[in-house]
């Protein structure tokens, strides 16, 4: 049986890349073009992003097995997934607000929208695998090693 959690970490990975680029240009730009402190808005979303791919490598290694079994605790992972995704709407949300209460215009403000848009597909993505965790863990009766979560997810 394919574990779909593994392609799922992928797609979370290369989006929080791509998000990560997208608010460090904005980031650069706003330090250097108006010369003031960078909004906490793109903030959040950069850390977000580092968070994420901290969580993501976390998440990974729990599923290929690779962790002790003290830190592939199910509930650690169901939390990680969790805390994540509710830094990815947090700092999505906060963006696309930030947005439309400004006069947005030129290179910059696409990035920043392009920026809300990848957040919220992180943000989906980071939704349906904490779902999903939080199914088995709901589900899950006894202990059981990482290896045997993930390919009881991809089977369910």
């Amino acid at each position: 049986m394919v574990n779909v959690m593994l392609p799922l970490r992928g797609a979370q990975a290369v989006f929080t890349m791509v998000e990560l680029g997208l608010t460090s240009y904005v980031s650069n730009w706003w330090a250097n073009y108006w010369r003031d402190e960078v909004p906490a808005e793109i903030i959040l979303l950069l850390f977000a992003s580092v968070f994420s791919l901290i969580t993501t490598m976390y998440l990974s290694l729990a599923a290929l097995n690779k962790l002790p079994a003290i830190a592939a605790n199910r509930y650690a992972l169901l939390a990680a997934d969790g805390l994540t995704m509710t830094f990815w709407f947090a700092g999505f949300v906060a963006l696309a607000v930030f947005l439309s209460s400004r006069v947005c215009f030129g290179n910059v403000c696409n990035i920043a929208k392009a920026a809300v848009a990848f957040g919220a597909f992180s943000w989906l993505l980071f939704a349906a695998t904490t779902a999903w965790a939080g199914i088995y863990t709901y589900r899950a009766r006894n202990p059981v090693t990482p290896k045997e979560v993930e390919s009881e997810m991809a089977q369910s």
